[in-house]
Protein backbone atom coordinates (compact mmCIF):
# COMPACT_ATOMS: atom_id res chain seq x y z
CA UNK A 1 0.00 0.00 0.00
CA UNK A 2 0.96 3.52 -0.47
CA UNK A 3 0.55 6.40 1.52
CA UNK A 4 0.11 10.33 0.03
CA UNK A 5 -1.05 13.19 1.81
CA UNK A 6 -2.49 11.03 5.10
CA UNK A 7 -4.31 8.61 2.31
CA UNK A 8 -3.59 5.44 2.50
CA UNK A 9 -4.24 3.56 -1.25
CA UNK A 10 -4.05 -0.23 -1.56
CA UNK A 11 -1.55 -1.69 -5.10
CA UNK A 12 -4.72 -3.28 -6.33
CA UNK A 13 -6.65 0.01 -6.06
CA UNK A 14 -7.65 1.38 -9.43
CA UNK A 15 -7.20 5.39 -7.87
CA UNK A 16 -4.13 4.03 -6.29
CA UNK A 17 -2.68 2.89 -9.22
CA UNK A 18 -4.01 6.10 -11.72
CA UNK A 19 -2.55 7.91 -8.55
CA UNK A 20 0.85 6.13 -8.92
CA UNK A 21 0.78 6.76 -12.33
CA UNK A 22 0.53 10.45 -12.14
CA UNK A 23 2.85 10.85 -9.86
CA UNK A 24 5.44 8.66 -12.24
CA UNK A 25 4.51 10.77 -14.93
CA UNK A 26 5.48 14.07 -12.85
CA UNK A 27 8.67 12.78 -12.04
CA UNK A 28 9.54 12.13 -14.96
CA UNK A 29 8.97 15.45 -16.84
CA UNK A 30 10.73 17.09 -14.21
CA UNK A 31 13.64 14.38 -15.17
CA UNK A 32 13.01 15.60 -18.67
CA UNK A 33 12.69 19.47 -17.83
CA UNK A 34 15.83 18.75 -16.03
CA UNK A 35 18.12 16.95 -18.99
CA UNK A 36 16.49 19.38 -21.40
CA UNK A 37 18.14 22.54 -19.81
CA UNK A 38 21.20 20.64 -19.40
CA UNK A 39 21.51 19.88 -22.78
CA UNK A 40 20.28 23.34 -24.19
CA UNK A 41 23.44 24.45 -22.17
CA UNK A 42 25.36 22.29 -23.59
CA UNK A 43 24.69 22.81 -26.95
CA UNK A 44 24.82 26.39 -26.44
CA UNK A 45 28.78 25.95 -25.40
CA UNK A 46 29.02 23.70 -28.20
CA UNK A 47 27.79 25.80 -31.15
CA UNK A 48 30.17 29.01 -30.07
CA UNK A 49 32.97 26.74 -31.30
CA UNK A 50 30.87 25.81 -34.15
CA UNK A 51 30.21 28.91 -35.49
CA UNK A 52 33.70 30.25 -35.11
CA UNK A 53 34.21 27.34 -37.11
CA UNK A 54 31.48 28.40 -39.01
CA UNK A 55 33.20 31.69 -40.07
CA UNK A 56 36.51 30.11 -40.35
CA UNK A 57 35.11 27.97 -43.31
CA UNK A 58 33.63 31.15 -44.60
CA UNK A 59 36.80 32.90 -44.81
CA UNK A 60 38.27 29.70 -46.27
CA UNK A 61 35.64 29.79 -49.03
CA UNK A 62 36.05 33.44 -50.02
CA UNK A 63 40.02 32.55 -50.24
CA UNK A 64 38.81 29.41 -52.45
CA UNK A 65 36.85 31.59 -54.57
CA UNK A 66 39.81 34.08 -55.20
CA UNK A 67 41.94 31.03 -55.98
CA UNK A 68 39.49 29.67 -58.39
CA UNK A 69 39.68 33.05 -59.97
CA UNK A 70 43.47 32.52 -60.34
CA UNK A 71 43.23 29.32 -61.18
CA UNK A 72 40.52 30.29 -64.55
CA UNK A 73 43.61 33.18 -65.06
CA UNK A 74 46.21 29.86 -64.70
CA UNK A 75 44.24 27.97 -67.13
CA UNK A 76 43.73 30.62 -69.64
CA UNK A 77 47.76 31.08 -69.76
CA UNK A 78 48.20 27.73 -69.97
CA UNK A 79 45.63 27.32 -72.79
CA UNK A 80 47.34 30.24 -74.61
CA UNK A 81 50.49 29.09 -73.59
CA UNK A 82 49.12 25.41 -75.06
CA UNK A 83 47.54 27.34 -78.13
CA UNK A 84 51.37 28.85 -79.01
CA UNK A 85 53.03 25.72 -78.43
CA UNK A 86 51.11 23.88 -81.07
CA UNK A 87 51.10 26.28 -83.49
CA UNK A 88 55.32 26.03 -83.18
CA UNK A 89 54.85 22.03 -82.96
CA UNK A 90 52.77 21.84 -85.92
CA UNK A 91 55.41 24.57 -87.79
CA UNK A 92 58.24 22.39 -86.41
CA UNK A 93 56.59 19.01 -87.27
CA UNK A 94 56.19 21.11 -90.98
CA UNK A 95 59.60 22.00 -91.16
CA UNK A 96 60.84 18.05 -90.43
CA UNK A 97 58.82 16.56 -92.52
CA UNK A 98 59.69 18.94 -95.19
CA UNK A 99 62.94 17.87 -94.44
CA UNK A 100 62.47 14.28 -94.05
CA UNK A 101 60.74 14.57 -97.17
CA UNK A 102 63.77 16.40 -99.02
CA UNK A 103 65.76 13.38 -97.06
CA UNK A 104 63.51 10.42 -98.07
CA UNK A 105 63.36 11.82 -101.86
CA UNK A 106 67.50 12.32 -101.81
CA UNK A 107 67.97 8.86 -100.87
CA UNK A 108 65.18 7.64 -102.87
CA UNK A 109 67.13 8.60 -105.91
CA UNK A 110 70.46 7.68 -104.63
CA UNK A 111 69.06 4.07 -103.89
CA UNK A 112 67.44 4.76 -107.53
CA UNK A 113 70.57 5.42 -109.06
CA UNK A 114 72.43 2.22 -107.09
CA UNK A 115 69.56 0.25 -108.14
CA UNK A 116 70.29 1.45 -111.86
CA UNK A 117 73.90 0.92 -111.48
CA UNK A 118 73.23 -2.83 -109.73
CA UNK A 119 70.81 -3.93 -112.71
CA UNK A 120 73.39 -2.69 -115.27
CA UNK A 121 76.04 -4.47 -113.86
CA UNK A 122 74.17 -7.19 -113.11
CA UNK A 123 72.66 -6.95 -116.65
CA UNK A 124 76.61 -6.89 -118.20
CA UNK A 125 77.23 -10.11 -115.54
CA UNK A 126 74.55 -11.64 -117.21
CA UNK A 127 75.63 -11.30 -120.68
CA UNK A 128 79.37 -11.91 -119.93
CA UNK A 129 77.71 -15.71 -117.82
CA UNK A 130 75.54 -15.78 -121.17
CA UNK A 131 78.62 -15.48 -123.47
CA UNK A 132 80.53 -18.04 -121.24
CA UNK A 133 77.35 -20.19 -121.04
CA UNK A 134 77.22 -20.42 -125.00
CA UNK A 135 81.19 -20.99 -125.13
CA UNK A 136 80.78 -23.58 -122.90
CA UNK A 137 78.13 -24.80 -124.66
CA UNK A 138 79.75 -24.96 -127.60
CA UNK A 139 82.57 -27.25 -126.01
CA UNK A 140 80.54 -29.48 -124.54
CA UNK A 141 78.74 -29.54 -127.83
CA UNK A 142 82.28 -30.37 -129.28
CA UNK A 143 83.25 -32.72 -127.09
CA UNK A 144 80.06 -34.13 -127.04
CA UNK A 145 80.07 -34.44 -131.07
CA UNK A 146 83.51 -35.66 -130.41
CA UNK A 147 82.27 -38.87 -127.43
CA UNK A 148 79.67 -39.56 -129.67
CA UNK A 149 82.30 -40.35 -132.66
CA UNK A 150 84.36 -42.37 -130.07
CA UNK A 151 81.45 -44.19 -128.97
CA UNK A 152 80.44 -44.75 -132.09
CA UNK A 153 84.09 -46.10 -133.02
CA UNK A 154 83.52 -47.97 -129.90
CA UNK A 155 80.00 -49.62 -131.44
CA UNK A 156 82.03 -50.45 -134.40
CA UNK A 157 85.12 -51.97 -132.18
CA UNK A 158 82.53 -54.12 -130.25
CA UNK A 159 80.61 -55.32 -133.67
CA UNK A 160 84.01 -55.98 -134.83
CA UNK A 161 84.59 -57.81 -131.84
CA UNK A 162 81.13 -59.69 -131.57
CA UNK A 163 82.76 -61.03 -134.86
CA UNK A 164 85.88 -61.86 -133.49
CA UNK A 165 84.27 -63.35 -130.94
CA UNK A 166 81.40 -65.37 -133.30
CA UNK A 167 84.94 -66.59 -134.96
CA UNK A 168 86.34 -67.61 -131.98
CA UNK A 169 83.03 -69.40 -131.02
CA UNK A 170 83.37 -71.27 -134.49
CA UNK A 171 87.19 -71.66 -133.84
CA UNK A 172 86.53 -73.62 -130.41
CA UNK A 173 83.60 -75.68 -132.16
CA UNK A 174 86.20 -77.78 -133.98
CA UNK A 175 88.50 -79.97 -132.20
CA UNK A 176 91.91 -79.13 -134.89
CA UNK A 177 90.87 -75.65 -135.02
CA UNK A 178 91.14 -75.48 -130.56
CA UNK A 179 93.63 -77.21 -130.58
CA UNK A 180 95.38 -74.75 -132.90
CA UNK A 181 94.25 -72.30 -130.42
CA UNK A 182 95.87 -73.61 -127.12
CA UNK A 183 98.79 -74.34 -129.12
CA UNK A 184 99.19 -70.61 -130.25
CA UNK A 185 98.22 -69.20 -126.47
CA UNK A 186 100.95 -71.91 -125.21
CA UNK A 187 103.41 -70.66 -127.66
CA UNK A 188 102.30 -67.11 -127.00
CA UNK A 189 103.09 -67.17 -122.85
CA UNK A 190 106.43 -69.29 -123.63
CA UNK A 191 107.70 -67.14 -125.62
CA UNK A 192 106.96 -64.28 -123.53
CA UNK A 193 108.51 -65.83 -120.23
CA UNK A 194 111.79 -68.17 -121.58
CA UNK A 195 114.63 -66.81 -123.95
CA UNK A 196 114.08 -68.51 -126.93
CA UNK A 197 116.73 -71.27 -126.93
CA UNK A 198 115.50 -72.87 -124.26
CA UNK A 199 112.28 -74.50 -125.65
CA UNK A 200 111.64 -76.27 -128.71
CA UNK A 201 107.76 -75.82 -130.33
CA UNK A 202 106.55 -79.09 -131.81
CA UNK A 203 109.76 -81.11 -130.59
CA UNK A 204 110.06 -84.99 -131.80
CA UNK A 205 110.69 -87.07 -128.59
CA UNK A 206 112.83 -90.25 -129.10
CA UNK A 207 109.61 -92.67 -128.64
CA UNK A 208 108.33 -90.76 -131.94
CA UNK A 209 105.61 -88.42 -130.24
CA UNK A 210 105.42 -84.56 -130.99
CA UNK A 211 104.81 -82.51 -128.28
CA UNK A 212 103.44 -78.78 -128.45
CA UNK A 213 105.95 -77.92 -126.02
CA UNK A 214 109.66 -79.00 -124.96
CA UNK A 215 110.97 -76.70 -122.14
CA UNK A 216 114.95 -77.68 -122.29
CA UNK A 217 115.76 -77.81 -118.77
CA UNK A 218 118.89 -79.23 -117.01
CA UNK A 219 119.75 -82.69 -115.02
CA UNK A 220 117.60 -82.74 -112.88
CA UNK A 221 114.89 -82.23 -113.76
CA UNK A 222 115.83 -82.51 -117.10
CA UNK A 223 113.33 -81.47 -120.47
CA UNK A 224 109.94 -81.15 -119.51
CA UNK A 225 106.99 -80.92 -121.93
CA UNK A 226 104.21 -78.81 -122.13
CA UNK A 227 100.89 -80.14 -123.70
CA UNK A 228 97.75 -78.32 -124.68
CA UNK A 229 94.28 -79.90 -123.92
CA UNK A 230 91.17 -78.38 -124.06
CA UNK A 231 87.81 -80.33 -123.25
CA UNK A 232 85.76 -77.59 -123.99
CA UNK A 233 82.57 -80.09 -125.22
CA UNK A 234 82.27 -81.50 -121.62
CA UNK A 235 82.30 -78.56 -119.71
CA UNK A 236 79.91 -76.29 -121.82
CA UNK A 237 77.72 -79.33 -121.04
CA UNK A 238 78.33 -78.98 -117.37
CA UNK A 239 77.54 -75.51 -117.97
CA UNK A 240 74.47 -75.84 -119.74
CA UNK A 241 72.84 -78.97 -117.81
CA UNK A 242 69.33 -78.32 -116.97
CA UNK A 243 68.48 -81.35 -115.48
CA UNK A 244 70.09 -83.98 -113.02
CA UNK A 245 70.50 -86.41 -115.30
CA UNK A 246 71.76 -83.92 -117.50
CA UNK A 247 74.57 -83.16 -115.05
CA UNK A 248 75.53 -86.47 -113.87
CA UNK A 249 76.17 -87.33 -117.85
CA UNK A 250 78.28 -83.74 -118.20
CA UNK A 251 80.41 -84.72 -114.72
CA UNK A 252 80.87 -88.29 -116.06
CA UNK A 253 81.87 -86.67 -119.56
CA UNK A 254 84.24 -84.37 -117.67
CA UNK A 255 85.97 -86.90 -115.99
CA UNK A 256 86.57 -89.12 -118.82
CA UNK A 257 87.67 -86.53 -120.96
CA UNK A 258 90.27 -85.47 -118.84
CA UNK A 259 91.92 -88.73 -117.35
CA UNK A 260 92.17 -89.12 -121.03
CA UNK A 261 94.02 -86.23 -121.19
CA UNK A 262 96.05 -87.33 -118.62
CA UNK A 263 96.93 -90.94 -119.50
CA UNK A 264 97.92 -89.56 -123.33
CA UNK A 265 100.24 -87.23 -121.27
CA UNK A 266 101.75 -89.11 -118.91
CA UNK A 267 101.96 -92.07 -121.53
CA UNK A 268 103.65 -89.79 -124.72
CA UNK A 269 105.54 -86.96 -123.33
CA UNK A 270 107.19 -88.98 -120.40
CA UNK A 271 110.10 -90.80 -121.59
CA UNK A 272 112.38 -92.30 -119.34
CA UNK A 273 116.32 -90.84 -119.16
CA UNK A 274 115.01 -88.52 -122.12
CA UNK A 275 112.21 -85.98 -120.32
CA UNK A 276 111.43 -85.11 -116.79
CA UNK A 277 109.98 -87.50 -114.38
CA UNK A 278 106.43 -85.51 -115.00
CA UNK A 279 104.77 -82.91 -117.62
CA UNK A 280 102.19 -80.18 -117.89
CA UNK A 281 99.10 -80.17 -119.35
CA UNK A 282 97.78 -76.86 -120.47
CA UNK A 283 94.30 -75.45 -120.20
CA UNK A 284 93.93 -72.53 -122.52
CA UNK A 285 90.74 -71.36 -120.03
CA UNK A 286 90.91 -70.43 -116.66
CA UNK A 287 87.15 -71.37 -116.00
CA UNK A 288 88.12 -74.77 -117.02
CA UNK A 289 91.16 -74.64 -114.90
CA UNK A 290 89.07 -73.21 -111.84
CA UNK A 291 86.05 -76.15 -112.71
CA UNK A 292 88.32 -78.97 -112.38
CA UNK A 293 90.15 -77.37 -108.77
CA UNK A 294 86.50 -76.55 -106.75
CA UNK A 295 84.44 -79.69 -108.19
CA UNK A 296 86.63 -81.78 -109.39
CA UNK A 297 89.49 -82.46 -107.12
CA UNK A 298 89.68 -86.48 -107.52
CA UNK A 299 91.07 -85.46 -111.00
CA UNK A 300 93.56 -83.58 -109.81
CA UNK A 301 94.81 -85.99 -107.30
CA UNK A 302 94.74 -88.54 -110.53
CA UNK A 303 97.46 -86.16 -112.31
CA UNK A 304 99.63 -85.47 -109.37
CA UNK A 305 99.78 -89.63 -109.03
CA UNK A 306 100.56 -89.64 -112.84
CA UNK A 307 102.94 -87.71 -112.83
CA UNK A 308 100.66 -85.12 -114.81
CA UNK A 309 100.37 -81.03 -113.16
CA UNK A 310 97.45 -79.32 -114.58
CA UNK A 311 98.16 -75.60 -115.04
CA UNK A 312 95.78 -72.71 -116.67
CA UNK A 313 97.74 -69.88 -118.52
CA UNK A 314 98.43 -67.98 -115.23
CA UNK A 315 99.94 -70.94 -113.52
CA UNK A 316 101.77 -71.68 -116.73
CA UNK A 317 103.20 -68.43 -115.94
CA UNK A 318 103.76 -68.65 -112.54
CA UNK A 319 105.44 -72.12 -113.53
CA UNK A 320 107.55 -70.84 -116.78
CA UNK A 321 108.77 -67.91 -114.11
CA UNK A 322 110.25 -71.10 -112.00
CA UNK A 323 111.95 -72.32 -115.26
CA UNK A 324 113.85 -69.36 -116.01
CA UNK A 325 115.16 -68.81 -112.76
CA UNK A 326 116.29 -72.38 -112.87
CA UNK A 327 117.79 -71.85 -116.44
CA UNK A 328 119.04 -68.68 -114.90
CA UNK A 329 121.15 -70.43 -112.42
CA UNK A 330 121.96 -73.60 -114.42
CA UNK A 331 123.77 -71.34 -116.98
CA UNK A 332 125.81 -69.31 -113.81
CA UNK A 333 126.78 -72.91 -112.94
CA UNK A 334 128.30 -73.53 -116.44
CA UNK A 335 129.67 -69.97 -116.72
CA UNK A 336 131.26 -70.64 -113.43
CA UNK A 337 134.48 -71.93 -114.90
CA UNK A 338 135.07 -69.53 -117.29
CA UNK A 339 133.91 -66.41 -114.97
CA UNK A 340 136.51 -67.72 -112.33
CA UNK A 341 139.24 -67.90 -115.21
CA UNK A 342 138.36 -64.04 -115.65
CA UNK A 343 138.41 -63.17 -111.74
CA UNK A 344 142.35 -64.87 -111.82
CA UNK A 345 142.87 -62.37 -114.93
CA UNK A 346 141.55 -60.03 -113.08
CA UNK A 347 143.32 -60.48 -110.20
CA UNK A 348 146.56 -60.29 -111.74
CA UNK A 349 145.98 -57.56 -113.79
CA UNK A 350 145.02 -55.83 -110.11
CA UNK A 351 148.46 -56.68 -108.95
CA UNK A 352 150.31 -55.56 -111.94
CA UNK A 353 148.23 -51.90 -111.62
CA UNK A 354 148.90 -51.47 -107.81
CA UNK A 355 153.21 -52.22 -108.56
CA UNK A 356 152.80 -49.96 -111.54
CA UNK A 357 151.12 -47.10 -109.48
CA UNK A 358 153.63 -47.69 -106.78
CA UNK A 359 156.27 -47.19 -109.22
CA UNK A 360 154.39 -44.22 -110.43
CA UNK A 361 153.99 -42.86 -106.86
CA UNK A 362 157.99 -43.03 -106.33
CA UNK A 363 158.89 -41.28 -109.66
CA UNK A 364 156.20 -38.30 -108.13
CA UNK A 365 157.50 -38.54 -104.77
CA UNK A 366 161.33 -37.83 -106.72
CA UNK A 367 160.19 -34.92 -108.44
CA UNK A 368 158.36 -33.45 -105.95
CA UNK A 369 161.48 -33.29 -104.18
CA UNK A 370 163.14 -32.00 -106.80
CA UNK A 371 160.58 -29.42 -107.60
CA UNK A 372 160.66 -28.46 -103.45
CA UNK A 373 164.57 -27.78 -104.26
CA UNK A 374 164.41 -26.11 -107.13
CA UNK A 375 161.78 -23.58 -105.47
CA UNK A 376 164.33 -23.11 -102.14
CA UNK A 377 167.12 -22.41 -104.78
CA UNK A 378 164.43 -20.26 -107.01
CA UNK A 379 163.50 -18.10 -104.16
CA UNK A 380 167.31 -17.36 -102.62
CA UNK A 381 168.07 -16.55 -106.28
CA UNK A 382 165.51 -14.06 -106.08
CA UNK A 383 166.47 -12.24 -102.78
CA UNK A 384 170.07 -12.33 -104.01
CA UNK A 385 168.46 -10.24 -107.26
CA UNK A 386 166.48 -7.90 -105.07
CA UNK A 387 169.33 -6.74 -103.28
CA UNK A 388 171.01 -6.07 -106.13
CA UNK A 389 168.53 -4.48 -107.59
CA UNK A 390 168.39 -2.19 -104.25
CA UNK A 391 172.03 -1.57 -104.01
CA UNK A 392 171.87 -3.20 -100.47
CA UNK A 393 175.49 -3.49 -100.09
CA UNK A 394 174.73 -3.20 -96.34
CA UNK A 395 172.72 -6.20 -96.27
CA UNK A 396 175.06 -8.07 -98.26
CA UNK A 397 177.89 -7.34 -96.14
CA UNK A 398 175.89 -9.34 -93.29
CA UNK A 399 175.34 -12.22 -95.10
CA UNK A 400 178.94 -12.87 -96.50
CA UNK A 401 182.03 -11.76 -95.33
CA UNK A 402 184.06 -9.42 -96.52
CA UNK A 403 186.94 -10.16 -99.43
CA UNK A 404 190.03 -9.09 -98.85
CA UNK A 405 191.26 -6.46 -100.88
CA UNK A 406 194.78 -7.91 -103.19
CA UNK A 407 197.06 -4.90 -102.27
CA UNK A 408 199.27 -3.81 -105.22
CA UNK A 409 202.64 -4.53 -105.45
CA UNK A 410 205.26 -1.81 -105.42
CA UNK A 411 207.61 -1.78 -107.80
Amino acid sequence: MIEIGGTIYQWNDPLGLAVLGAAALVVLIVILLIAAVRAAGRTARLAAPLSQQIQVLGGHVQQLGAGQEQLRGGLQMVSDTQANAQSQLIQSVETRLNTVQLQMQERLADNAARSQRALTEMQERMNQTLHGSAKQTTTSLTQLQERLAAIDKAQDNITKLSGDVLSLQDILSNKQTRGAFGEIQLRDIVSKQLPSDSYSLQHTLPNGKRADCLIHLPNPPGPIVIDSKFPLEAYEALRNAKTDWDLKNAVSSMKVAVKKHIRDISEKYIVEGETADGALMFLPSEAVYAELHANFPELIREGFAARVWIVSPTTCMATLNTMRAILKDARMREQAGAIRKELGALHGDVERLVTRVGNLDRHFGQARKDVDEIMISSEKAAKRAGRLHNFDFEELAKDEAPRMAVPLEKK
